[in-house]
């Protein structure tokens, strides 16, 4: 009885488990390279030409891809961009807004959460502020822009039948005349007034700003005014009583490849 219970214990039952499953795994393995070998299966075969793969664009040195929109659709980057060149327009001095790339900063700064009022306080009461206070808006920063540019969109098409963007440049210069004066109503409460101060605050922001942050394009906004920029020491210039010129330097110069 006892030697019955050793044949058929478990550790018996696994032993004969491994010992046959092996055995048939063995064959199928030693049938195969037997097999292989009959049919020719060593001998070297010509080696199959990998399918290329498609060729990939090709990406043009210095490509810039902070100069994308994370924020607008297309046809908001376009107005923001055409208006933002109204307040800062290109003249002799330097380029303007749409050659610094201002558009991408606002774009940038609504994707952020600056542009949903993240750490701004958003528990009413929302009154009119006093003249030196400014205005509590109930609406986020993105939604100020967002109706301020639709509010801006129907004046055009309802004065001129025009989209902003095919305005004439004094046409535009026109709109943003009235939305700065309070003429135009953005949503309940607010005005173009409210709207065109935020506005222009982004446009002299993304102006002047660290390249970092999407405008202020290869820092001609700061050479413009012979800023410069974010320099590690003025040691070396501070006892010179003449204006010394600096080559503006940004955030990324200080960055160690």
């Amino acid at each position: 009885m006892a030697d019955k219970n050793v044949e058929n214990s478990p550790d018996q039952s696994r032993r004969s488990f491994l010992k046959y499953t092996g055995t048939a795994i063995g064959g199928v393995v030693v049938g195969g390279v037997i097999g292989s070998a009959i049919s020719g299966g060593f001998t070297k075969k010509s080696a199959t030409p990998t399918p290329s793969p498609s060729a990939s664009p090709q990406v043009q040195a210095g490509t810039d891809y902070n100069r994308a929109p994370m924020f607008f659709n297309q046809a908001q980057l376009q107005m923001t961009e055409a208006a933002a060149e109204r307040i800062f327009p290109k003249d002799e001095s330097g380029p303007g807004a749409t050659d610094l790339g201002v558009v991408f900063y606002i774009d940038h700064q609504l994707a952020s959460p600056w542009g949903v009022n993240a750490r701004t306080y958003r528990t009413g009461p929302f009154v009119k502020g006093e003249v030196t206070q400014g205005d509590y808006l109930s609406i986020q920063r993105h939604e100020l822009i967002t109706m301020g540019l639709q509010s801006m969109e129907e004046a055009s098409k309802s004065k001129y039948t025009k989209s902003f963007v095919e305005l004439a440049p004094e046409e535009q210069d026109a709109i943003l005349t009235s939305m700065e004066k309070g003429e135009i109503n953005v949503v309940n409460g607010v005005t173009g007034k409210t709207f065109f101060n935020q506005f222009r605050v982004l446009v002299m922001e993304g102006v002047y700003s660290d390249p970092l942050y999407g405008g202020n394009k290869d820092m001609q906004g700061w050479k413009m005014r012979k800023y410069p920029g974010n320099q590690m020491s003025y040691t070396d210039v501070m006892s010179k009583d003449q204006f010394v010129a600096m080559e503006p330097r940004s955030l990324h110069d200080h960055f160690v490849h």
